[in-house]
């Protein structure tokens, strides 16, 4: 199986465009998508669209907060993560909300845990940033039996860490397109990164893709008409910020 691993989309329809062809052009034959399908970008009810059939042909799709979010929008907007949830809801008709709401907060295949945050908690948007982080989401996955793998995103940063002979967790700095052998003998966790709003400073998108044959994981970046979704962003009337984000890569 060659699984790609998508997460945090953010109605960002031309990222989500770009890493699909990418992926089957690298021969993916299954797709999970690990929450945060919407907020912040222009496309909602595109991306929707695109991951509604998809899941209907066998891929794997998590809820993650700004899904939560655009169900149910906070009354009082209290940080900019929350400023666009109003409209996003606004834009989802009563069947994409439902669907929107039904999705699970994770879900195992095999030997793999897929979450949108944290495993440790996953309602509770956990933030898996660093090591102590990733041993708590890697302690609380692992408690399920034949579980050796987590993959998750909302850092929307690309990171591996693993657990090699001693309790500590070990982290390894990814390189795109360099397969990584990733063997069950040891656990593993990682951050598959954003396709819809990178942060590191580079506007390509990300995502990975698993070869569960060699157990091998590759993290990709992927170039898309980033300043064709900044301007949707503007022309839907968004706050200004989260084009000038796809823009930097910031």
């Amino acid at each position: 199986m060659r699984l790609a691993l998508m997460s945090d989309i953010h109605g960002n329809i031309q990222a989500l465009d770009a890493c699909l062809d990418h992926a089957r052009a690298q021969r993916a034959d299954q797709f999970a998508f690990l929450g945060d399908l919407v907020g912040y970008g222009a496309d909602p009810v595109a991306v929707l669209e695109r991951l509604m059939a998809l899941r209907d042909e066998g891929a794997t799709v998590l809820k993650g907060n700004h899904d939560e979010m655009a169900v149910n929008p906070p009354t009082d907007v209290k940080n900019i993560g929350s400023s666009t949830a109003t409209w996003t809801h606004s834009q989802l008709d009563g069947t994409q909300r439902a669907w929107l709401d039904a999705l699970p907060l994770s879900t195992q295949l095999d030997k793999i845990l897929l979450v949108h945050a944290s495993a440790d908690g996953p309602e509770l948007w956990r933030y898996v940033y660093d090591e102590r982080a990733a041993t708590a989401s890697l302690d609380a996955a692992t408690q399920t039996p034949g579980v050796q793998y987590v993959f998750g995103g909302h850092v929307h940063e690309q990171s591996l860490y693993y657990r090699g002979g001693a309790s500590a967790l070990m982290k390894f700095t990814p390189q795109p397109g360099i397969a990584v052998p990733v063997p069950p003998h040891r656990q593993w966790l990682s951050t598959v990164g954003s396709v819809g709003q990178p942060r590191d400073g580079k506007p390509e998108a990300m995502y990975a893709l698993l070869d569960t044959d060699r157990w091998q994981l590759s993290f990709h970046r992927v170039a898309y008409d980033h300043e064709a979704a900044a301007w949707a962003i503007r022309a839907a009337g968004l706050p200004e910020f989260f084009a000038d984000r796809l823009e930097r890569g910031r």
